[in-house]
């Protein structure tokens, strides 16, 4: 007896063997499709498959269309006490009365904030990748509303027409009359702004991975599959990368609140990993938003503003242009433009539009134009390829599930 049931441990044994060899191959070979069918994805890009990319944004635009319909016909109730807020605001809008003067300043004020709001979202949400507006956008109005105070001693500029343009107002005052505090109030809500968009963009990793945990579904998404990797061979991580990312998500994970606010306090190119960690150990959604909010919109803000403020003062600049001027051979001819621009900038600032513009500003101001529209382009020539590679990843499911149930 004690021979069979010996026969029978050993039969059980490696009939367990067998099961988990099997078991492990198929997920080797499930981690190879996988893996095939991402470098098929990859490849769907505009520069190497333009018609099939196009086709496939079209078709991936229509279902996203199709799905948000469905999703507002489900909540038509919410829908019609919009559509109904939205005419009473209209009729406010265009009925003649003493109500005008709010309704211009509530309107004026509402566009601005969403414009900032709409920039940060973009520069954090990626869709492929990120749009910097904060190098393209804020970062250049901070300076030039920095420049403009230190020439007009003022941050009193005339409204209309700033902020569309900065011009100096007509009362003069006494020169180092003006306070970094006083810049710092002027540019304060854009910045704000611009803060709350970048903090609204954090929440699609957080989303994610919260869904990915409560369904117990694996998301194809690589950050998501590096975080796990990640936790996986957590004891074994030597490279600094590694444990830079580690160190992120215990700080995340073991100190809560604080630990969100800290990492969306600084410039942290690691955040991803912070909402992803938050999404998969089930932070609750007010504990993440609210310390990325006040992280970004007001602690991560003020130090970014402060460091253009003092970089464009007038005292800065004058000796980063004075040492350019130094460089040996070519730091005069360097110099000259920056000098026609500072003197244009001067001339636009003090109402003497007749004047010459220098030539010099049109150079600078072409440079950073074009600059601009190919940021914008490559952004959008992002979301074209990440919307077509959406409808590939579409396809490839479906075929996985037809497999399956033959």
């Amino acid at each position: 007896m004690a021979e069979n049931g010996t026969d029978c441990d050993q039969r059980r044994i490696r009939m367990s063997k067998e099961q988990h060899n099997g078991n492990f191959t198929d997920s080797s070979m499930l981690s190879e499709r996988k893996r095939r069918e991402r470098e098929e994805r990859l490849n769907i890009v505009l520069w190497k498959k333009p018609l099939v990319t196009l086709q496939y944004f079209c078709l991936e635009t229509l279902i996203n269309l199709k799905e948000w319909t469905i999703k507002l016909w489900r909540r038509r109730g919410l829908l019609v006490c919009v559509l109904l807020a939205l005419a009473v605001l209209t009729a406010l809008y265009y009925i003649e009365g003493a109500h005008q003067q709010y309704v211009q300043y509530m309107e004026k004020k509402f566009f601005w904030c969403a414009y900032w709001v709409g920039l940060g979202i973009l520069s954090s949400v990626g869709l492929g990748t990120g749009l910097h507006t904060f190098l393209l956008y804020l970062g250049p109005h901070i300076a030039s509303v920095t420049l403009a105070a230190y020439e007009c001693n003022s941050v009193n500029f005339p409204e209309p027409p700033y902020p569309d343009q900065i011009i100096c107002p007509d009362e003069e005052t006494a020169e180092g009359s003006i306070s970094l505090w006083a810049i710092i109030s002027k540019v304060r809500l854009e910045a704000c702004m611009w803060g709350a968009g970048t903090a609204i963009g954090e929440l699609p990793p957080y989303f994610m991975a919260r869904a990915a945990r409560l369904s117990g579904a694996e998301p194809d998404d690589e950050e998501y599959q590096e975080f796990e990797e990640m936790l996986e061979h957590a004891e074994t991580a030597q490279d600094f990368a590694s444990r830079a990312k580690l160190a992120v998500q215990n700080l995340v994970q073991k100190v809560g609140f604080f630990g969100i606010l800290a990492c969306a306090s600084i410039p942290n190119p690691l955040f991803d990993l912070a909402g992803i960690t938050c999404g998969h150990f089930l932070v609750p959604f007010w504990t993440f938003f609210g310390a990325t909010l006040i992280g970004k919109a007001v602690i991560k803000m003020h130090i970014q503003k402060l460091f253009v403020i003092i970089t464009f003062s007038k005292h800065i600049v004058e000796q980063m242009v004075a040492l350019i001027g130094a460089i040996p051979s070519i730091g005069p001819s360097l110099q000259k433009p920056f000098q026609e621009y500072l003197e244009a900038q001067r001339i636009k600032l003090h109402h003497k539009s007749d004047s010459a513009v220098p030539q010099g500003e049109n150079w600078l101001s072409w440079i950073f134009e074009k600059l601009v529209i190919v940021m914008v382009c490559y952004f959008i020539l992002s979301i074209i390829n990440s919307m077509a590679q959406s409808y590939a990843k579409r396809l490839q499911q479906k075929m996985y599930s037809e497999e399956k149930t033959k």
